[in-house]
């Protein structure tokens, strides 16, 4: 066992990133009353240190400061310092990041704020240099600051405080008053606001000053406007970007998957961290594009990242991890990238080549002497370089990738964030669901099913209640509603990919939840049930940050549950978000697109369509692919057996007494339960679909 010089109260969690901290000579808290009570019998404030286990400048402050024992001695003589994994509580990180935008700050992780005895924000940041640099206090020199205010000064502090937090408590949550209903102007302005930020070149958007992040959600809704009008450009600009991003250093052209960002607008050098979210939803994005274009890159695409996360980001028992770190041996990208030396030796000089030509490795390299693996070329380009055909070369590439990736496997790996997250998990089971059904994929199916069986059998308390986080045997954390509600997503996912009820049955159960926990009568839904802890604001957020707001999940739930026959509170529910949010979804669609792609099912009047027959007779097969492989963003489907199932019937009022029609596989595509006459042939199903 190590000996460590220091260990503080984070020994006892199981967050990694709190682990990272646990022997830090900084005398770090769990978020609790703890803390906050020895702030008041010391009168201190507290530091609440907020990041997350693969976050780059939080590994770098810690090594600077949190790691220096003596600015870890003022520190403790002066607050009381709170490490928080933002993962495990996305409440807590919500209220003190909207801080910091109340100051006037652009926010990132790590997120550092002091904070009253009572929790009230008084002033704080993000990464903290040890010495002064481009005009910014070093971190000791903030603290002495703050630790002098507060004992001569302290009525600013208090006066601050208070303004923050009256500030935090009136924007909290939207009200649904007075608002008129959204129709399709708000769909064309974020589109506008797309196409003004399109980078024509190297795809993506230019809403950063030089950083691009996926746009998944932007992309989706942006096939959904061309579904609508027939818009060439909406679909160009996401091809243009779906295939730059998987030809470049952004996604790992050897091992699979998506990093979280690029640090420029070619997406060639990415900050290399790899979120479970980021690749759910480019998942996402593909399926829906092939569905459209019909072209194998996108399956291909698809294939590779599940590919990735069933290697290397699924637990034995078929839950997904989190996160992959950018760092390894503390450098960043260290794992991911070559010389042209080391692949010219592990492949030999003729392959080597090839392989350097395909992905673009050079002697001067393109990212700090060394190169990231990327595609700037077109397959017939180089193939054509070494008069081979396209088929020989990725036969020879695949060999190539195979001895790269067992050398590769012996590197040091960046560290896996192995916690498991409610609702990126229900991310990835729509992924591996939505894939299943498209590509009629057998395996796919299993990963979906069993991953959503760990969530169930594992991250329940004893009354039933979800909960947040799994790790090392020990589920914590009351959900809050985005696991609900993306859960509930996921269940219908796997309904329309297994036909079995029971995904559906836990898909309703969930709404019921959602209603039970987080409703609000005149706005949106909270993100924090009323049995959570109470925090300075319960909020309501409907902003589509790196995965779905609770709310956008919610809308997309409660539509499709609705389009079924369920109860029409369903459907009036989610006309009350929309109504919350529509100064937002009209002005800055750009941040709403999950909400705005339920905003387009709402407006759609999406068809409902229920097909009886037997699995495995060609007639019943081909009626399902035809709803399976189209791309119908304004459709649910229900599956009747052997044009009898009473627990179907029992539980989907839409599948009831849809019986078989002279024994033959039959379709009904119906309309506000309103049915056509039930068709036999995919030319008739398709005409009906329209």
């Amino acid at each position: 066992m190590t000996a460590y010089p220091f260990t503080n109260k984070l020994v006892h969690e199981k967050s990694p990133y709190l682990l990272q901290h646990a022997h830090n000579p900084v005398d770090w808290h769990p978020w609790g009353n703890e803390a906050f009570e020895k702030a008041k019998n010391e009168d201190k404030l507290l530091l609440v240190s907020i990041g997350y286990a693969t976050c780059h400048w939080c590994h770098v402050m810690e090594r600077e400061s949190f790691e220096d024992p003596e600015l870890a001695a003022y520190l403790n003589a002066h607050f009381v310092p709170v490490k928080v994994d933002r993962e495990e509580r996305p409440d807590v990180d919500k209220i003190y990041m909207d801080s910091l935008h109340a100051l006037g700050q652009q926010g990132g992780w790590p997120l550092n704020m002091f904070v009253t005895p009572e929790g009230k924000p008084v002033t704080g940041g993000t990464y903290f240099p040890p010495k002064p640099l481009y005009g910014r206090k070093s971190f000791r020199e903030l603290l002495e600051t703050l630790a002098s205010i507060w004992k001569n000064e302290r009525e600013k502090i208090f006066s601050t405080a208070d303004q923050l937090t009256a500030h935090l408590k009136q924007k909290a949550v939207s009200t649904a008053g007075g608002h008129p209903e959204l129709n399709w102007e708000a769909e064309e302005q974020a589109v506008t606001q797309f196409r003004d930020s399109f980078d024509s070149r190297h795809g993506g958007f230019k809403q950063q000053q030089q950083n691009k992040f996926p746009p998944s959600m932007g992309l989706m809704l942006l096939l959904r406007h061309f579904h609508r009008t027939g818009n060439e450009h909406s679909l160009e600009m996401v091809e243009k970007t779906l295939q730059k991003m998987f030809a470049g250093g952004i996604y790992d052209q050897l091992g699979g998957g998506l990093s979280r960002y690029s640090t420029d607008y070619e997406w060639l050098v990415p900050h290399f961290e790899k979120m479970l979210y980021d690749n759910s939803l480019f998942v996402w994005a593909l399926i829906e594009t092939f569905q459209i274009t019909k072209n194998p890159l996108y399956e291909t695409a698809v294939r590779d990242v599940l590919t990735y996360v069933a290697r290397d980001m699924t637990s034995p028992e078929g839950a997904f991890f989190s996160a992959e770190d950018a760092d390894s041996e503390g450098v960043e990208g260290k794992f991911y990238v070559w010389s042209k030396a080391e692949i010219l030796e592990i492949l030999g000089p003729e392959n080597g080549e090839l392989a350097c030509a395909f992905w673009d490795i050079t002697e001067n390299g393109n990212f700090e002497g060394n190169n990231i693996p990327n595609r700037p070329r077109s397959d017939e380009d180089v193939a054509e370089q070494f008069r081979i055909t396209t088929d020989e070369m990725r036969i020879q590439l695949r060999t190539a990738r195979e001895k790269l990736m067992a050398v590769r496997s012996k590197r040091v790996r960046p560290l896996l964030d192995d916690k498991v997250l409610t609702s990126w998990n229900a991310l990835m089971i729509s992924a591996f669901a939505r894939a299943a059904r498209v590509f009629n994929d057998a395996d796919f199916e299993k990963q979906a099913v069993r991953a959503a069986d760990f969530i169930f059998n594992n991250l329940r308390n004893e009354s039933g209640r979800l909960l947040r986080r799994w790790r090392d045997g020990e589920a914590r954390f009351p959900a809050y509603l985005c696991d609900h509600a993306q859960l509930a997503v996921a269940c219908l996912d796997l309904y329309e990919t297994t036909y079995d009820p029971e995904w559906f049955r836990k898909a309703d159960e969930l709404s019921n939840e959602i209603n039970r926990l987080f409703r609000n009568e005149t706005g949106p839904y909270y993100d924090t049930g009323n049995d959570g802890e109470v925090l300075l604001t319960r909020n309501a957020e409907g902003y589509d940050g790196v995965e779905p707001s609770g709310n956008s999940s919610v809308v997309n739930a409660f539509l499709r549950l609705s389009a079924y026959g369920l109860a029409p509170e369903y459907f009036a529910d989610a006309q009350r978000v929309f109504r919350s949010f529509a100064p937002h979804l009209e002005q800055a669609g750009v941040s709403f697109s999950a909400m705005l792609g339920g905003l387009h099912f709402s407006l759609s009047s999406a068809k409902e369509v229920v097909i009886s027959g037997r699995r495995g007779e060609a007639e019943t097969e081909l009626l399902l692919s035809e709803v399976r492989r189209e791309f119908h963003p304004n459709l649910v489907v229900s599956f009747v057996e052997n044009g009898k199932n009473p627990e179907t019937e029992k539980i989907i009022p839409l599948a009831s007494r849809r019986a078989m029609v002279n024994e033959r596989a039959t379709a009904y595509v119906c309309q506000n339960q309103s049915c056509q006459l039930p068709v036999h042939t995919v030319s008739e199903l398709r005409q009906l679909l329209g």
